[in-house]
């Protein structure tokens, strides 16, 4: 595998890490609490921590994508394993 695709394959594991992480470990405001700005949606963060989302994205991408590049060089997972085309036309 050329490392371009090692690379884009990360980013899109990254992309997605980012995104599963942002709903966890962080607080709302609550409606009487003197930080509540008037407006704002009851499920804003307190305290949005951006730096702290890209870091455990990153983690989980280097995880998810350490993972992909073992299972393509050992071959557990081959596209004819996950194929449903088969399930439905064997039946």
């Amino acid at each position: 595998m050329a490392i371009t695709s090692v690379l884009a394959i990360f980013f899109l594991f990254w992309i997605l890490g980012c995104f599963l992480i942002l709903p966890f470990g962080f607080e709302p405001v609550p409606r009487d609490d003197p930080d509540f700005v008037e407006g704002q949606a009851e499920s804003a963060p307190r305290h949005f921590r951006p730096w702290k989302v890209l870091l455990r994205g990153t983690i989980l991408a280097i995880v998810l994508c350490a993972l992909f590049y073992v299972n393509y060089v050992n071959g557990w997972i081959t596209a004819r394993d996950v194929d449903i085309s088969r399930l439905v036309l064997d039946n």
